[in-house]
């Protein structure tokens, strides 16, 4: 099984609200999930990221893979 760290739209339209999942890559974007370590809003500025730092460096040493956005996210918050 291949797992992702990624984002989970949720919101309005015109208004995107993220959160942080972990998720099977079979699986659609706003579909099932595994476990949600955090948060993305980016309508804030600045915006506000909130990720449960333990929990994402548990499943990446698990084997996860995050997103090329999400590994962005984690190097701004000092997880990675």
């Amino acid at each position: 099984m291949a797992v992702k760290i990624r984002l989970r739209r949720m919101g309005a339209k015109r208004a995107p609200f993220y959160r942080v999942v972990v998720a099977d890559s079979r699986y659609p974007r706003d579909g099932r999930f595994i476990e949600e370590i955090g948060t993305y809003d980016p309508t804030k500025d600045p915006a506000i990221v909130n990720i449960d730092s333990e929990k994402a460096k548990k499943w990446i040493s698990n084997g996860a893979q995050p997103t090329d956005t999400v590994k962005a996210l984690l190097k701004k918050n000092g997880v990675l």
